[in-house]
């Protein structure tokens, strides 16, 4: 799964109230350490804290690339968002 589409569930979830921005900074925690080089947002991201809700999405939405929308809802029909 690319950056972008893991990044748009993120929006959606925190936006919508079944993500915590903890999840999104422990997945970025993980992904800095799988990154060949890590980007800006991912560092920013896990500086974050739990109450940094707004700035874990303001970092989100600079994360780049296209949205597998395929992807996007699959992972939000196992929220059981449609």
């Amino acid at each position: 799964m690319n950056y972008r589409t893991k990044a748009e569930y993120f929006i959606r979830g925190i936006t919508q109230g079944f993500v915590e921005a903890t999840e999104v900074i422990a997945w970025s925690d993980e992904v800095i350490v799988s990154a060949a080089q890590p980007e800006d947002w991912m560092v920013e991201i896990s500086s974050c804290g739990a109450d940094d809700r707004m700035v874990v999405l303001s970092h989100l939405n600079t994360i780049k690339g296209e949205v597998d929308a395929t992807e996007l809802a699959a992972l939000l029909k196992a929220k059981g968002i449609t």
